[in-house]
């Protein structure tokens, strides 16, 4: 039984998956030469590449009535561009987008840029916002994570042999009012996939339209465990991930019974989505027995010895994600982590080549890039630099102008640049622009927050599920720090109070600015309250609802300007007081 639980080899490996990875290699080759062909680019041509990337934008919606109306013409170069329009927002093009919700596509569209959907972004603010999704902007889409796939495989070369469990949303959530599909785009590229690709994936991509997050939940698990030859992880949230498996261990009989009988015994998943499944279940007593022979062994369903193949993780890695990173450690042990790179439903903006890093070359033949750098981005006249005027170790807000007709946009993302692959940058997340909280000047970014507390973490050897900080208003004003731990409640007060501490001390380290607020007494010592898992739960299902993100998408916030926690959070000093 322990044998079945061994690490692949070629051996091992079913013919079937031989076949399939033999076959592959006829798809894998030309990608090779594409993601190659852009390397060569990236090195020796960034700001040649841009500006022809520049021309093809424009010439693309050229046709199109926001063009027309600010004289946008394909021939311009990037100096009289920047004069027909200033850095601008999605407030800019949100009246333009509600015109072609009502089948006006020729409002930020040319005619022969068609639209296939609207990605629904969860968006800083309550209202949702809606991005236009055109075949051009999938076209070049894949072909930038097909450089990063590609990449990968070559890094884990296993990969051919094995597959990948991916945990995505659907393309159509709802519609726009001319029909459209609204939803994500990562559910619209595995809809477009061919078999041969499908075959790579480890859960059906009908799962995808599975509307309740529960019953998602438990069917990627229930498919994730089924398979023994899983090589990678891919969601672009590590949370979801770690998410994932203290679910699986809370339902684990049921999923081992399930995996053992073929069946899929969820009461929350409809006829139809039940329906579409069923072709894909498969009786397994095999596979059931050595989960059970894990279980017995190492007291849960341990990934590192469910999948002893798996190769990496492609998660996020960068900016408030990495506050993740001892976690995903201590769950799947010492793993390669290959970041996704910096993607949003406005478009890719890198693609990371090696592990364990969250910095990418940036996706140069996709969109045309300009940089703020953070210190200008309030002034009325702020310098805007181009991709190969980066300088290393600067922090930048970033600009896109798409293939959707977005110009100039500005994504409020904040890079840092940390050098170049040749003539290109290499660029970092960092956090939000608008994830920093200033009370009294101090200026606090949410990346020196998760700094913070991770090495408070590693002080006082506390195990963070989540946290969040937010401004505390009183005489004088300070922070308070929300946490989920894994302690045990009876430890919970005097290991929160040695936490405040220790983060205190850790950001007056990151931020000057901080450290002499609290030195003279403008800002109070930082102060740590416990939270339940089920309030954690409530506020971030609060903002999905108003923001009309996926669970997905959802990006925790680490840092909140405003104080939100209001009447969602119940804390341990107020169960305490209420329980007298």
């Amino acid at each position: 039984m322990a044998s079945r639980l061994q690490p692949a080899t070629m051996a091992s490996i079913s013919l079937r998956s031989r076949i399939r990875s033999a076959v592959g290699s006829v798809f894998r080759r030309p990608m090779i030469r594409a993601k190659d062909r852009f390397l060569r680019t990236a090195r020796s041509a960034c700001r040649d590449t841009q500006r022809k990337t520049l021309q093809r934008l424009l010439s693309l919606n050229a046709d199109s009535r926001f063009s027309r109306e600010h004289s946008i013409a394909p021939n311009l170069n990037v100096d009289d561009f920047r004069k027909r329009i200033a850095v601008s927002d999605y407030e800019l093009f949100r009246p333009w987008i509600e015109q072609m919700q009502r089948g006006s596509h020729d409002a930020l569209l040319g005619s022969c840029n068609k639209l296939l959907m609207y990605a629904t972004t969860s968006g800083t603010t309550d209202r949702a916002k809606l991005i236009p999704i055109t075949d051009h902007f999938v076209r070049d889409y894949r072909r930038s994570w097909q450089h990063w796939g590609i990449a990968t495989h070559q890094s884990h070369p296993r990969m051919k042999l094995l597959r990948m469990v991916q945990i995505i949303s659907s393309h159509s959530r709802s519609r726009a009012e001319d029909g459209t599909p609204c939803g994500n785009i990562s559910g619209l590229v595995t809809s477009m996939q061919k078999p041969i690709i499908r075959k790579l994936y480890t859960v059906p991509r009908q799962a995808a339209q599975i509307d309740k997050a529960v019953a998602k939940k438990y069917v990627t698990a229930r498919f994730a465990f089924a398979d023994a030859c899983v090589g990678m992880f891919v969601t672009a949230n590590p949370g979801t991930l770690l998410q994932l498996m203290e679910y699986s261990n809370e339902n684990a009989a049921r999923l081992i019974r399930d995996i053992h009988d073929g069946t899929l015994t969820d009461d929350a998943l409809s006829d139809v989505e039940s329906a579409s499944l069923r072709p894909f279940l498969k009786s397994n007593p095999s596979r059931a027995a050595g989960l059970e022979l894990v279980m017995s062994e190492f007291g849960g369903l341990s990934p590192v010895h469910c999948w002893p193949n798996l190769e990496c993780l492609a998660v996020w890695s960068g900016g408030s994600a990495g506050a993740y990173a001892s976690r995903l450690q201590e769950t799947f042990g010492d793993i390669a982590v290959r970041d996704h790179g910096l993607h949003a439903s406005e478009g890719r903006m890198t693609i990371p080549f090696e592990d364990n890093t969250p910095s990418g070359v940036l996706d140069i033949e996709s969109h045309f890039f300009e940089f703020v750098p953070v210190d200008e981005i309030d002034s009325t006249a702020p310098v805007v630099l181009e991709a190969h005027e980066l300088e290393r170790d600067v922090e930048y807000f970033i600009l896109l102008t798409t293939s959707s007709g977005l110009y100039r946009y500005n994504i409020f993302d904040v890079v840092r640049c940390t050098g170049f692959f040749g003539t290109t940058p290499l660029l970092e997340f960092r956090h939000k622009g608008q994830h920093l909280s200033s009370i009294a000047g101090e200026k606090i970014s949410e990346s020196q927050v998760v700094e913070s507390v991770a090495a408070a973490c590693r002080q006082t050897t506390v195990s963070l599920q989540q946290f969040t900080l937010t401004p505390e208003w009183g005489e004088p004003p300070g922070y308070t720090l929300f946490v989920q731990t894994a302690q045990a409640a009876a430890e919970e007060t005097s290991i929160l109070d040695q936490l405040a501490v220790r983060v205190d001390a850790a950001l007056c380290r990151q931020n000057c600015e901080y450290s002499e607020k609290r030195a003279t007494g403008r800002l109070a010592v930082i102060q740590c309250e416990g939270v339940s898992a089920d309030s954690w739960s409530r506020f971030a299902g609060n903002r999905l609802r108003k923001s009309g993100g996926s669970p997905e998408q959802y990006k925790h916030p680490c840092l909140l300007p405003d104080p939100q926690f209001d009447g969602v959070f119940v804390t341990s000093s107020q169960k305490k007081t209420e329980n007298g």
